[in-house]
């Protein structure tokens, strides 16, 4: 992580605070409400290190892996893994799998993400990209992806009625879980995506074409800035501060210096 700028107050997590998290705050109940109605069984995911370089030593050679976690009787079976691997990022896959393990569906969601967005300061993602430094975002960029994403979520209104956004420890995503949009095909995904990218947005594409199947998983950590992927509703993002906001802000950062801490 070094070299990478952040704004105030963020910063990559420690093994002992991420394994702090997951034993104190990770709220399971939000996780259960989140996925209530799923379609089938769902299957995690972590990556232990690949960004932060802060992993366990036994899991060195798997730091940059993404290592799947289907093998688990109920949320606290997950805790358990996670409190095994002290990831840096936990994800769920969007993909809906019959009995066979066939894919039969997938999750809609919009990945907006501040470094893709043209900073006054530091510049385009290209520019940011030469000085090695694709994974940095200030604070003007962070309320830039925020008015992007109000913009994006008022657009997406016109089609689908139950959105839900979540504030990544980054940037934002937009899941749309209208029962229909579940049924789209790749083709019909990846439509949509190039629509959203040619009417101005920068989104992920990969991840609303399904390409990428993985999510993070709402009410875990990223450990590259210590905040804490929280669900959000629309009327209240205008104002929302993630610096501040004391909703995504995990414990032990509440004991160091803050602005309202």
């Amino acid at each position: 992580m070094s070299g990478y700028y952040l704004p105030r107050w963020m910063r990559p997590s420690t093994l002992e605070e991420r394994r702090a998290f997951y034993t104190e705050e990770f709220n399971i109940n939000g996780v259960s409400s989140w996925l209530k109605g799923w379609f089938g069984r769902v299957i995690f995911a972590v990556i232990i290190g690949r960004h932060t370089r802060i992993y366990p030593p036994e899991y060195e050679e798997d730091a940059e892996t993404t290592i799947l976690i289907d093998n688990y009787r109920s949320l606290e079976d997950v805790r358990g893994w996670i409190l095994e691997f002290l990831p840096e990022s936990v994800y769920y896959d969007r993909n809906i799998y019959d009995d066979d393990g066939k894919i039969i569906g997938q999750e809609l969601a919009f990945d907006l993400d501040p470094e893709n967005l043209t900073c006054p300061i530091h510049g385009s993602l290209e520019d940011k990209m030469r000085r090695h430094q694709g994974l940095s975002f200030c604070e003007i960029e962070l309320e830039m992806v925020k008015d992007e994403t109000i913009r994006l979520y008022d657009e997406l209104s016109k089609v689908f009625s139950d959105l839900r956004i979540v504030y990544s420890g980054r940037g934002f995503h937009i899941h749309v879980f209208d029962i229909e949009a579940f049924g789209l095909s790749l083709k019909e995904r990846s439509e949509i995506a190039k629509k959203i990218r040619e009417r101005g947005f920068m989104i992920d594409e990969w991840v609303t074409s399904g390409g990428m199947r993985l999510i993070r998983l709402p009410y875990s950590l990223h450990g590259m800035v210590s905040r804490i992927a929280i669900p959000l509703d629309i009327r209240e993002l205008e104002a929302f501060n993630p610096i501040e906001d004391e909703r995504c802000i995990p414990r032990f950062l509440r004991r160091e210096e803050s602005p309202k801490i």
